[in-house]
């Protein structure tokens, strides 16, 4: 480490530059949160990988700073700064945009240690050209962003953030302001949808240029490929879009290969053109929170088991984190669709093969008429909100 900057009292921020600092900053949110029953410990492993140039392709196209801060010698919290550079290139209008930096990953003991941080990570930015900044991400938009502040009751799943509620009142407290708000929701899949969703489906069974079908297992990387198409294409226009390198979706592929179960995703395909995916994955952080605990570093016996529930996890439940149906049907009735068509396929395998019982559909953006319709559409309720704040540098 480097570069130490003394505030107020005994509190010290410290620019983290080595290996030693990246596992200091990442074992203290496991220090942070061990006596939150509904924190899930990712694997250290991973997300010391997260944090570290050469293995996270987010680096590729992104400057980087970690920041800890330490009172009497202890470690007492920590956040990034990043600029994302590929951010910087979007249309203004869409969040991100020229002059737009990120901090992220904040964890704190006390609301000192978090203003001297967020204010060590803005005098960064500054000094890096930024006028703005949008927090929290942890790191991009794809990841973790977004602060909690609805929800704290229950644990969240598989690769979203779970936060302490003594966070919002400290950055709220330093002059950041709501730009958008993000929901989860949730559902009982048991349940049958309405007749008519009933009939849209349907409808679109008996129609001959549609056809949903899984993935194909062996060919992965190839699916992985049509679904990030889809996927940079249907977003694009959204708010804090910022597009999936091909780097990032290799990374991601292989990430993500363990929790891929090929009748949990689908491939919507019109006149044999695939124009519409939905992603769900098995629940991790359910055996995660009973296998590791608090560590984030399974035992022997620990792996055992972990690798057995990811071979057949049963029972399990499910969540979805990315759908999407290319841009130019977007307005139409097909859309709603395909998407209704890759819902029930989906709850039907879930229930059947994997004795799953609840989903949760998320994040998705407050704003995000077509998406929130069908999410209301199926009888499921917003059962976690994220805030992304801004402020000007």
């Amino acid at each position: 480490m480097a570069e130490a900057q003394h505030n107020s009292g005994d509190l010290i921020i410290e620019a983290v530059s080595d290996k030693a600092g990246r596992a200091a900053f990442v074992d203290y949110a496991y220090r942070r949160n061990a006596s939150d029953p509904n924190w899930v410990a990712n694997l250290r492993m991973e997300e010391v990988e997260k944090f570290t140039p050469g293995k996270n392709p987010f680096f590729d196209h992104a400057r980087v700073q970690l920041f800890l801060a330490k009172r009497g010698g202890r470690i007492v919290g920590r956040i990034s700064a990043h600029i994302d550079e590929l951010a910087l290139t979007q249309p203004p209008e869409q969040g991100m945009g020229p002059g737009t930096g990120n901090w992220g990953a904040i964890e704190a003991d006390d609301e000192a240690a978090a203003l001297a941080l967020i204010a060590r990570a803005e005098a960064w930015l500054r000094e890096q050209g930024m006028t703005r900044v949008l927090a929290p991400m942890n790191l991009s938009v794809w990841e973790e962003p977004g602060l909690q502040v609805k929800g704290f009751d229950h644990p969240a799943m598989v690769m979203m953030a779970h936060h302490q509620a003594a966070y919002q009142p400290w950055i709220e407290g330093a002059g950041y302001t709501t730009v958008k708000t993000l929901y989860t929701y949730d559902l009982d899949i048991r349940k049958e949808y309405p007749p008519l969703i009933q009939r849209i489906i349907s409808s679109g069974e008996k129609n001959p240029k549609i056809r949903v079908r899984e993935v194909v297992l062996k060919d992965f990387d190839k699916e992985a490929a049509i679904i990030c198409d889809i996927l940079n294409d249907a977003w694009s226009d959204n708010w804090g879009f910022v597009p999936f390198t091909d780097k990032e979706i290799a990374h991601t592929g292989k990430k993500l290969k363990p929790l891929v179960h090929p009748d949990l995703i689908r491939i919507a395909e019109y006149e044999g053109e695939p124009v519409a995916f939905m992603m769900t994955l098995p629940d991790l952080n359910g055996p995660q929170l009973r296998i590791n605990g608090r560590s984030g570093k399974p035992s022997l016996l620990g792996w055992i088991k972990l690798a057995l529930w990811l071979r057949k996890p049963r029972p399990a439940d499910m969540r979805v984190p990315l759908m999407g149906v290319r841009k130019r049907l977007q307005s139409s009735r097909l859309a709603s669709q395909l998407a209704f068509m890759m819902i029930e396929y989906i709850r039907r395998a879930a229930i059947a093969n994997y004795a799953g019982k609840r989903a949760e559909i998320g994040w998705v953006l407050e704003d995000n008429q077509g998406m929130v319709a069908i999410a209301n559409s199926i009888d499921s309720q917003v059962n976690r909100e994220y805030r992304v704040y801004e402020k000007a540098l």
